[in-house]
């Protein structure tokens, strides 16, 4: 097994979950997040805090959290006309796409995250992108990361590992993964700190017993489907934080 990752860590539950697992799969793991322009970019502003109750929580994981790298790219966000990068209303495209797919995305954080893989010796990308829950956005599909794979292996000279442990997941068993490496520390800590909303609601207003989000956009129905089918089907115990904000 490959000893160190790199893991594409925006801040939201799906990258912390696998964050976490990470840290219990590799010695050494660092993180990259990347400013695109996004609308949520609360999500970046979450990334230290999660970080940090982490590193608490966690202090073998601690030992084993290295650097964290910080892109910024909102060049990608002027290309597109998606959502995401714009305070337009989100919708179904004519190609039977939703206007948050940011053409590019993935790929373009993939590309930058090889390159900072190869200065830093890190043999393993890890993200959180899955074929299961998701809104069919072409880069997240399994086939177009084994093709990535490949072409980084080739572009770089070297090895490249991708791994995608929530691929076949939906938002309950993510919940469950969590559960399975952290316990009630790591969910709550992903349940309080980490932040998924594309509208980038946060705060008084925003808190459900799932987090916190506008609670309508594609990403917080998501979520909080997930939460509800998670704790039916495994009688997961309800935090009093997550009782407070229900």
């Amino acid at each position: 097994m490959q000893s160190r990752a790199l893991v594409l860590f925006s801040g939201g539950q799906d990258s912390a979950t696998c964050l976490a697992w990470a840290l219990s799969h590799y010695e050494h793991v660092e993180t990259v997040g990347f400013d695109y322009g996004q609308r949520h970019a609360i999500e970046l502003d979450q990334r230290p805090t999660v970080l940090a109750n982490l590193r608490d929580a966690f202090p073998d994981w601690s030992a084993r959290l290295g650097d964290d790298h910080f892109v910024p790219i909102r060049e990608l966000g002027q290309l597109s006309d998606a959502a995401l990068p714009r305070a337009a209303e989100i919708r179904m495209g004519a190609a039977g796409l939703p206007n948050t797919f940011v053409p590019g995305r993935n790929l373009l954080f993939f590309a930058y995250a090889a390159a900072i893989a190869y200065r830093r010796d890190l043999t393993v990308l890890v993200g959180g992108m899955c074929e299961t829950d998701d809104s069919g956005y072409p880069d997240c599909r399994d086939d177009t990361l084994k093709a990535l794979q490949v072409a980084l292996s080739l572009g770089m000279d070297r090895r490249v590992v991708l791994e995608m442990p929530l691929m076949w997941r939906d938002k309950a068993a993510t919940w469950q993964l969590a559960h399975e490496l952290g316990g009630t520390p790591l969910v709550e800590i992903i349940r309080r700190d980490s932040h998924s909303c594309y509208v980038g609601a946060r705060g008084a207003g925003h808190e459900h017993e799932w987090g916190s989000g506008c609670g309508s956009c594609p990403a917080c129905e998501l979520r909080a489907a997930g939460w509800q089918r998670w704790r039916a089907l495994h009688r997961a115990p309800q935090s009093p934080a997550a009782a407070r904000a229900a």
